[in-house]
């Protein structure tokens, strides 16, 4: 199908239980329908009932909400796009000239002969239903440029859609939860940070009020884009067409950062639309499948990892590292990540930054002595760098004051003593390139983790006549190009995204990378919660989760480390702790620890997340979450304690997600040691549980529950059910 429609023609997209319905033949097609599966026939009949009353005070005909929503067709919210020419052809006219239609994907030829501007839009059914939405905005050959101000893919939702759940949050706080209802009016969270931030919105949902994680309709949205964003939800009295409210994202355009000269083209980032009748686990399902379809997700197992940090800081010294890399192998580490210091003049966090060659003081023989210990105790070896940045105090910045991105007017503040290269700037980025590329093949790097430790600020390029242009956009693309750059110079070179945090958790790093870093904080109390909304988005095995020192030197609690295991078991695993200094059975609790990780992470990282909705809601004090076997073959769940509660017994808590038709063998697995309780005699159930296993029906497990043990605050008890047919 190649020209536009007849009026009442519909196409119907399809995959894994999710039905999107467009009706061609006006002048834009419109979205009757985005949510559970549909039969043709139904979707076929539904042009007949998609228009709704002409409203009193109103514009003449029944409103209509289009894929490409303007004011040209009576709509009063958000546009899909706005601009300018030269402060006229504000006013967008859009006409469909083409129309390709196949199962799963739909592009949309859209032309607005008040601008000049061809706007093409791919829609297309990812595995698991997610919807991909990316736009393209081309001007064509008029004279004079055409400013575009905003860009945004926007899909309607039905009435019953009336609460919103989003993010936001702080360092070492990332993804906190925040719900309201949406009421009306628009709910815009703009992200200015340049990189979307510890605050990020990160996913937004809305649902039928009280929506849970195993039920509710919800219908969510993401925007893969790793510099500034725009999520919005809007409510007008009139609705949106027959359908009740609108949600939407795209990258949030500073003015005058795209101008489109002839021929000129702006590619929008692709923005995420996820639909679940099961609630948010259903919608985190969903999202995961289509996140591990991808050819780039990690095909071999996630190795554990020591990362050097929390160990010795700045403080690098070869026999130190060496016993440390020794200590690790023994333990189980499989990869080795020497953290911040390495660099010239690196000794504290002033000076160093972009002048990425090894220190010759600290490091007289460069790398190597370390690098082949590792290797020869048969672990892989990582890096820690941060090209993006640079701080006042090296070598690339006195030479090249032009390469940092500030206005012309004079620097900003710093933050943490650095500030921003530009890597739009052709000369800086190669010579970054070339410095990384050199690294990598001079010392055999299997892993680089890649940070990111500060908000953009006045992120505007220099031109040499003194005018500064906004440079979010491209500072992103640039940042895109040379980790695209690498990976092809090195195909098996493993990348983890940090950000001071996880402040940049966004599907387009990770179409580039390996891993996030959830978190700066290894406080298991904190990290229960980041890491159960990172994995809203993201499976487990794209989540970095570390085992740190007894005391959290981010908020300086002091935690058990069963808790502490337990914790980081759910996530790609690693370890950042002094193990040189640990005891004897410190390391042997470690290395039963690794084992049972390697044991359970095909499970972990290839099985369905799974939360359960207890008292308290998105800030419950008790957990319980898991991961089930696709095939519901086996699970691993943490029941889990963060405060003291009211209610003296938790009482009978259902295990989510196992099938109800087999019966399953219900261990305890105390490699990670056992928690504290609070309780004079746990239910007789766990001393079998522990022994050699329980065996129940699943529908025990699902429907009814077992009755949990009373743990203190800062437990967790580990359960793994298996299958018993």
């Amino acid at each position: 199908m190649g020209e536009p429609g007849q009026a009442g023609e519909v196409v119907h997209l399809r995959r894994d239980g999710i039905s999107v319905v467009v009706e061609l033949g006006e002048a834009v097609p419109r979205l009757l329908h985005w949510g559970g599966e549909l039969d043709d026939p139904t979707a076929n009949t539904l042009p007949a009932t998609a228009d709704g009353p002409v409203l009193n005070s109103s514009i003449d005909q029944p409103r209509r909400f289009s894929l490409w929503p303007t004011e040209a067709e009576g709509w009063s919210g958000m546009p899909a796009h706005e601009g300018h020419a030269d402060g006229v052809a504000t006013t967008p006219r859009l006409t469909t000239v083409g129309v390709h239609a196949e199962r799963t994907a739909l592009r949309l030829e859209l032309h607005d002969a008040v601008a000049d501007l061809d706007i093409h839009v791919e829609y297309r059914l990812q595995p698991g239903g997610v919807l991909a939405v990316t736009p393209t905005l081309r001007r064509r050959g008029r004279d004079g440029h055409y400013d575009l101000a905003a860009v945004q893919a926007l899909l309607p939702v039905p009435p019953r859609a009336d609460e919103l759940l989003d993010f936001t949050g702080r360092w070492c706080r990332e993804r906190a939860p925040q719900r309201r209802s949406l009421g009306f009016g628009s709910y815009v969270r703009d992200v200015r940070r340049g990189r979307p931030g510890h605050d990020s919105p990160f996913l937004m949902v809305l649902g039928d009020p009280g929506f849970g994680f195993r039920s509710g309709e919800v219908w969510g949205v993401h925007v893969g884009w790793s510099g500034n964003q725009r999520y919005l939800a809007e409510r007008l009295p009139e609705g949106a067409g027959a359908h009740g409210a609108v949600l939407g994202a795209g990258e949030l355009l500073r003015p005058g950062e795209i101008r489109l000269g002839p021929g000129d083209e702006y590619a929008g980032p692709t923005v995420y639309f996820g639909y679940s009748a099961g609630g948010l686990d259903g919608l985190a399902e969903r999202f995961h499948r289509m996140i591990r379809s991808r050819a780039v997700h990690p095909a071999t197992p996630r190795r554990m990892l020591l990362n050097t940090w929390e160990a010795v800081y700045f403080d690098h010294d070869l026999d130190r590292l060496t016993r440390l890399a020794e200590t690790a192998a023994a333990t189980g580490v499989e990869l080795f990540v020497l953290d911040d210091g390495w660099f010239n003049g690196r000794r504290d966090p002033t000076a160093g930054l972009g002048d990425w060659t090894v220190d010759p003081t600290m490091w007289p023989q460069g790398l190597a002595p370390l690098v082949d210990t590792v290797h020869r105790l048969g672990l892989r070896f990582g890096l820690w760098v941060e090209p993006e940045m640079v701080n006042l105090d090296s070598d690339v910045a006195r030479e090249h004051p032009d390469w940092v991105l500030a206005p012309s007017a004079g620097l900003g503040p710093s933050a943490r003593h650095q500030y921003v290269l530009d890597l739009s700037h052709d000369k800086a980025w190669q010579h970054v390139f070339e410095q990384l590329d050199a690294l990598i093949g001079e010392y055999r790097l299997d892993f680089l983790k890649w940070d990111h430790n500060r908000d953009l600020l006045e992120a505007v390029s220099r031109s040499p006549d003194g005018r500064d242009r906004p440079a979010v956009h491209t500072q992103t693309a640039a940042v895109y190009r040379l980790l695209d750059a690498l990976r092809a110079h090195h195909p098996d070179l493993e990348i983890e995204s940090c950000a001071s945090g996880g402040a940049r958790v966004d599907l387009g790093i990770l179409a580039r990378t390996d891993r996030v870093w959830a978190s700066d904080t290894n406080d298991p109390y904190e990290r229960q919660r980041i890491q159960r909304w990172t994995a809203q988005l993201l499976p487990p095995e794209l989540i970095g989760a570390h085992v740190g020192g007894a005391t959290s030197h981010t908020t300086g609690r002091t935690t058990s480390r069963s808790f502490q295991l337990v914790t980081a078991l759910f996530g790609h695993a690693g370890i950042e702790a002094d193990l040189a200094a640990a005891s004897a059975a410190e390391l042997d609790e470690l290395a039963a620890w690794t084992g049972l990780y390697r044991e359970l992470r095909p499970l972990l990282h290839s099985g369905r997340v799974v939360r359960a909705d207890l008292a308290g809601g998105d800030e419950a004090p008790q957990l319980l979450h898991g991961v089930v076997a696709a095939d519901g073959e086996a699970a691993v769940f943490a029941w889990v304690q963060l405060a003291t509660v009211a209610v003296a017994s938790p009482g009978r808590v259902p295990l989510p997600g196992l099938d109800d038709g087999r019966d399953y063998v219900v261990r305890v697995r105390d490699e990670a040691g056992r928690p504290s309780m609070r309780q004079l005699v746990a239910p007789p159930w766990l001393a079998t549980a522990q022994a050699g296993g329980l065996r129940v029906p699943g529908q025990l497990l699902t429907r009814v529950g077992l009755p949990m043990p009373s743990l203190d605050p800062g437990q967790a008890l580990l359960l793994h059910a298996v299958a018993t047919d």
